[in-house]
């Protein structure tokens, strides 16, 4: 089992990359910044954090093959791969519809998408000329001009046609869930895709992106992920509900309430404990441990601590280290 942490770009760059040292010194494996446009921008953010650290991978968590070009994006994580001297990790998906149609950008074929960029990927990489006349993606003799280095490519997946091609194509899989039930079908469709191109499943890092708050006080600890619990469940599909046995007309309340910006209501009673045991990792060290180590049964191989992290991101990022990685 490895470890990641998560962080938003919401805050100053210069902060997180406190947060990101202070990760490296406690024992995390990997760092991973969120790219949307309403933060501060992910290669900026990753640059500064690789001048700030030294031995921690750098990974998007995740860009996507819509708001650039993937030959930029090619561009732009090869260059943090050279600053960084070899630690970047390139996490990709489909990305998030909502945030696309806020800037007026199409979400068509994210599975055609998503592959045709990481063949794409895989050739600017490797320095060769890339010619694609793909169903999306296309390019005419496009080359790197600079060696990129060794880059994993992660992708975001959650549904069974994204997971198989993360088992295809992909050096890891993102998964946003924290509950074993999630990962046992998870990694099915995963092994379902290695097999299918010849790999051994054994070979792609599973990695659960979660919800994940720690406190020495439990109750601190649960009530610190309403309000990312809150958004999960307003987002998740009915099935995935189900799976958990929650009412699915719960999501419509809790969607009303995000939308009117009423958190009161979500933090007095709206998400439930059975929401939070679902959707997110959380409580004291012993708790934490406890569902890790069910996931580490499954087969996931890494753990991204994601938002909140703790009531107290710079005391959490601490206990993790003290409790549960070392």
């Amino acid at each position: 089992m490895t470890f990641g942490i998560e962080f938003v770009p919401s805050d100053p760059v210069l902060k997180i990359a406190h947060y990101a040292r202070l990760a490296e010194e406690q024992g995390f494996d990997n760092v991973w910044i969120t790219d949307h446009y309403d933060n501060r921008d992910v290669y900026s953010t990753l640059t500064v954090l690789a001048m700030n650290t030294n031995s921690i991978k750098l990974g998007t968590g995740v860009t996507n093959p819509y708001t650039r070009n993937i030959a930029v994006t090619a561009s732009s994580i090869a260059s943090i791969n050279e600053i960084s001297g070899g630690r970047a990790i390139l996490g990709l998906g489909p990305g998030d519809k909502a945030k696309f149609d806020a800037m007026g950008i199409s979400w068509d074929k994210p599975l055609t998408t998503t592959k045709e960029s990481i063949q794409a990927l895989r050739s600017f990489f490797e320095g060769k000329k890339v010619n694609m006349n793909g169903e999306v993606v296309k390019f005419s003799s496009a080359k790197m001009a600079f060696n990129a280095g060794h880059v994993p490519i992660y992708m975001g997946a959650q549904g069974p046609r994204m997971l198989e091609l993360a088992g295809e194509v992909a050096d890891g899989v993102l998964i946003n869930a924290s509950h074993p039930r999630d990962f046992e079908e998870a990694v099915k469709y995963i092994a379902t895709g290695a097999k299918k191109a010849g790999r051994n499943p054994r070979d792609i890092d599973v990695t659960a992106y979660t919800c994940f708050s720690i406190d020495r006080d439990a109750a601190k600890a649960v009530n610190a992920t309403k309000i990312v619990v809150a958004f999960i469940v307003a987002g998740s599909p009915d099935m995935v509900l189900q799976r958990h046995d929650i009412d699915v007309t719960s999501k419509i309340a809790i969607g009303e309430a995000i939308s009117k910006g009423d958190f009161g209501a979500l933090m007095g009673g709206m998400v439930t404990r059975e929401m939070i045991d679902a959707f997110s990792i959380s409580g004291t060290p012993e708790d934490c441990k406890a569902r890790i180590n069910e996931l580490l049964d499954i087969g996931v191989t890494q753990v991204v601590a994601g938002s909140p992290i703790g009531p107290d991101k710079e005391k959490a990022i601490k206990l993790i280290g003290k409790e549960i990685i070392a």
